[in-house]
């Protein structure tokens, strides 16, 4: 599927399977959501927060025995 430019900053990307995911310009993920609407506001959210000085080291990432992020 092919990916859509968003803000001209990230692009979303419907998957395999109807969910959806976000990417920097770089190509490294953001967020993965339900719904295209959730990850683009999922995305604003989160990259508002690192122009503002949220520190990455305190946020959390949790994953499965599978190593799926959650």
């Amino acid at each position: 599927m092919e990916k859509q430019l968003i803000d001209d900053c990230f692009y979303v990307e419907q998957k395999r399977y109807g969910t959806w995911d976000s990417y920097d310009k770089d190509g490294k993920c953001i967020v993965t959501s339900l719904t295209e609407e959730q990850c683009i506001l999922a995305t604003r959210f989160i990259l508002q927060g690192r122009q503002e000085g949220w520190n990455e080291e305190q946020t959390k990432t949790y994953s499965t025995k599978d190593n799926y992020k959650l």
